[in-house]
């Protein structure tokens, strides 16, 4: 997880970046203040990786804020002023937001900052994976849910809908292909270019699709097909 803190002095500005920071899942909001100022005491007790500052603010802009640290975290400026911009990238800013700012901008600009510090973070520390459960943001909380309690996994444009057994499925915004990588392979197949299933929960095939609950059917992809007929051939009883 990245963690951030946000700086801006229009409430509603703030309120949507704080929004945005909960919304992406490798994202955590430490902390959000409407004054420069009032993040530097904040920085000189703690450590973070990036800051959302505006930079038309007063008492302190946020451009003189950043340039008065001595080892700033990352940063995005924010503004309504292009201007800037220019200013922004001497001071190593990783990217330049213009007001009003969409999530799908807002999305890219934090992809280019995961990639410029998960490298630092994952030197620093070593995260073990396994294969009993896994911790996912959704909405503006963080949830344990436990593998072998997950029925299948449905793709919804760039969101993931987790079907879990005997509770209300859990949305996340995350790609198949990168949940694939999390999950065991023993376990979890991909049978279509939208689902994946927990092989333990399979109980009826019927004609290249997966039954559950009786009325919810999976369909096997011809993509998959061949792989899906193979795990059923190894498990078949003559």
């Amino acid at each position: 997880m990245i963690s951030c803190i946000a700086i801006d002095d229009e409430p509603l500005a703030l309120k949507q970046i704080a929004n945005y920071i909960d919304k992406t899942p490798f994202l955590v909001l430490l902390e959000k203040f409407d004054s420069a100022l009032q993040a530097i005491t904040f920085l000189q007790e703690n450590e973070i990786d990036l800051m959302f500052v505006d930079i038309n603010m007063p008492d302190l802009n946020g451009m003189d804020f950043v340039k008065s640290l001595n080892n700033p975290p990352k940063v995005i400026f924010t503004t309504a002023y292009s201007e800037y911009a220019i200013e922004g990238f001497r001071v190593d800013a990783i990217d330049y937001l213009l007001k009003p700012i969409g999530y799908s901008d807002f999305l890219k600009a934090a992809d280019k900052a995961k990639e410029r510090i998960t490298p630092k973070i994952t030197t620093d520390t070593k995260i073990e994976s396994n294969n009993e459960f896994l911790f996912i943001k959704s909405d503006y909380k963080v949830l344990r849910i436990n593998l072998a309690d997950i029925k299948y996994i449905e793709s919804m444009s760039e969101y993931l809908r987790i079907n879990i057994e005997n509770q209300q499925p859990v949305m996340t915004l995350m790609s198949m292909k990168k949940m694939e990588k999390y999950l065991p392979e023993s376990t979890f197949m991909r049978v279509h270019r939208s689902f994946m299933v927990n092989l333990n929960k399979i109980t009826t095939v019927d004609r290249n699709r997966i039954v559950f609950d009786k009325d919810i059917y999976i369909p096997v992809s011809e993509q998959y097909k061949l792989k899906f007929q193979k795990y059923l051939n190894d498990n078949f009883l003559i």
